[in-house]
Formats: C-alpha cells, structure tokens, sequence
C-alpha cells in the first residue's frame, strides 16, 4: 500500500511559463530523492530492460539522434545524452521536450530533476500542468518502487490499481495547488483541468463519486 502522505512531500513540484530560445515554452519540473546511486538511477532511466519496468516498454534506435516509442504512450527523439548526468528527450505528444538531471547528494543518494515542457502557443492550456504533473509523479514513484525491489507487476496494471488511483487523487491537487501558486492559469480553469486530470488519472474513483 502507498503511504499517501509520505510519497507526497517526496516530490517538489513547480509549474512555469519560460522564454527558450525567443520561444515561449510552458513546463512542469518535478524533483525527488533516490537513495541510491547516480549510477543505478542512470541505468533505471537508460537501459531498455528497465525503462520497461517503471515507465513503458521501449524501442527505436536508442541513441542520440535516434527515435524512440515507448510503448503506445509516447514516441520522440534523444537529444542529448551525457552519462550519468543528462537525458533530453523531444516528446510527443505535444511536441515538447522532456529532460532529466541526475545529481548525488552528500549521503550517496541521488536527485533526479524532471522537466517537461510544451511549446506555449499550441498546447499550453489550463490541463497542462496539472494533467502532466501527475502522471510524472506516478512515474517517479514508480521509479522508486523499481530501485527498491518493491513491485512485482508491471507498471499498466500498477498504474490502474486502486491504490495508485488514491494516490493520484492526492497529486492532482497537489498540482492544482502548483498551478494556483504560479498564477498561469484562472481558479475556472484550475477546477476544469482538475476534473478533467480526475477522469484520466483516477477514473475508477471518479466513477465511484460521480
């Protein structure tokens, strides 16, 4: 069972609008502690055989350049791949960019710094970052479970088990919460967005109250 509470104050969530090149880009930035290795996490996020375990089964020609698929999630490109530090990723849907940073902290673990962003003028609306922002989270968790050996099934079933429905519940406010913080969105669109990231994330439970 997750310990809702715990898993929640695990993750720092951020929501932002940025300038990128003269281009307006619109992200979310998650940042969560593994107490492990730089070098296991990279593998965790790098090797094919555990991508698999935590995210989505992947292929493609996985180098940079190279184009990806995972699974029937997401497709894209690499972009930059600086071992054991740096994953940039072109992601689609969306045709944002996704990036990871791995840093080791002073007690031999390691923080992973997630962020994906969206080109403003096409996709950014009030269900980006609170429709985003969970699914991520569930991933890092997920992650998590992996590099502690915790989990026996695979992450579709896991992400559709009450259990994770509950905790999805809890970071899709946690998300709202980012967004009103941020000031990018109106409280209208927050509570769209959040209905909206409820039915997609949670839809069990949404079903249950509806």
């Amino acid at each position: 069972m997750i310990d809702i509470a715990t898993q929640l104050t695990c993750v720092y969530r951020e929501v932002s609008r940025q300038s990128d090149a003269g281009d307006q880009t619109a992200g979310v930035l998650l940042r969560r502690r593994y107490p492990t290795s730089v070098e296991e996490v990279w593998a965790a996020v790098t090797n094919p055989a555990r991508i698999g375990g935590w995210y989505a089964p992947v292929s493609g020609d996985l180098h940079v350049g190279g184009r990806f698929q995972l699974g029937d999630v997401a497709s894209g490109e690499i972009l930059r791949c600086e071992r054991p530090h740096l994953l940039r990723l072109g992601w689609d849907p969306g045709g944002g960019t996704v990036q990871l940073r791995l840093a080791a902290d002073d007690d031999g673990g390691t923080v992973l710094e997630l962020t994906h962003t969206t080109p403003s003028e096409t996709t950014w609306s009030d269900t980006v970052p609170v429709q985003l922002g969970p699914g991520w989270d569930v991933s890092l968790l997920a992650l998590d479970q992996l590099l502690r050996g915790e989990r026996a099934h695979g992450p579709v079933v896991w992400r559709q088990s009450p259990d994770v429905q509950r905790f999805s519940q809890h970071v899709i406010s946690a998300w709202a919460s980012a967004t009103e913080a941020a000031g990018t969105a109106a409280p209208a669109e927050i509570t769209r967005a959040t209905t909206a990231a409820l039915a997609l994330h949670a839809p069990d439970l949404t079903e249950q109250h509806s």
